[in-house]
């Protein structure tokens, strides 16, 4: 670490509990509000906490598990060669934010296979679309060289009824080995019932998940 540079946040998704982060300097709800941190914030994962988005105990009272669902989605990374760019999709982390098929649906496109086709925008308007993808699911080649990451500060973000958002660079430590695709950025579930934990599977969307405040 160089002189003046602050550490980066740690996170450390605790065994049937909440999240523990560690050198935590900034963390926003999905108004763009900051609000406030700790030496070490415990941040609710189980999604019943009366307090969120910091754990309250509840996930004693209702047997929280951290444990990945059988139905996970495999973690494999599916490549989309086109005439100028490459897109790199791993649908086992994707959250389902909806940035991509919203923003370029003749590029990223829902029901059909292959739902990816490079061709149909150009590299620029691929790789801004892309950049918004918080989960780390998308990334793209270009003349050889793989972008996976951006230069951002490090926080994270509380997205509306959805995961917390892991920008900048964030560790994860995480006790079962769990390992991003992107160290940069990462979506974590807060709803309590993702697949693929700790990591978003977008679950949040089929139950409806709530949180008024943040």
């Amino acid at each position: 670490m160089k002189n003046g540079e602050s550490k980066k946040p740690v996170i450390e998704p605790s065994q049937d509990g909440p999240y523990l982060v560690r050198d935590l300097n900034k963390l926003v709800n999905s108004k763009g509000e900051n609000i406030a941190t700790t030496d070490v914030t415990a941040l609710c994962r189980c999604g019943s906490s009366s307090n969120k988005p910091y754990c309250d105990g509840t996930h004693f009272r209702i047997g929280f598990s951290s444990k990945k669902g059988p139905a996970k989605e495999p973690d494999r990374t599916d490549n989309y060669v086109g005439e100028q760019i490459t897109i790199h999709d791993n649908r086992g982390v994707c959250s389902h934010a909806g940035h991509c098929t919203d923003n370029l649906p003749n590029v990223f496109i829902m029901g059909q296979e292959p739902w990816i086709n490079p061709n149909a925008a150009t590299p620029e308007e691929i790789i801004a679309t892309i950049k918004k993808c918080p989960s780390g699911a998308l990334s793209y080649l270009v003349n050889n060289t793989l972008f996976k990451d951006q230069d951002r500060e490090p926080m994270i973000k509380i997205s509306k009824d959805g995961p917390y958002e892991a920008i900048g660079g964030p560790e994860l430590d995480d006790p079962s080995d769990s390992k991003p695709e992107s160290k940069e950025h990462y979506t974590l579930c807060r709803c309590g019932k993702s697949r693929n934990k700790p990591f978003c599977d977008g679950t949040h969307w089929d139950i409806s998940f709530k949180d008024e405040k943040n």
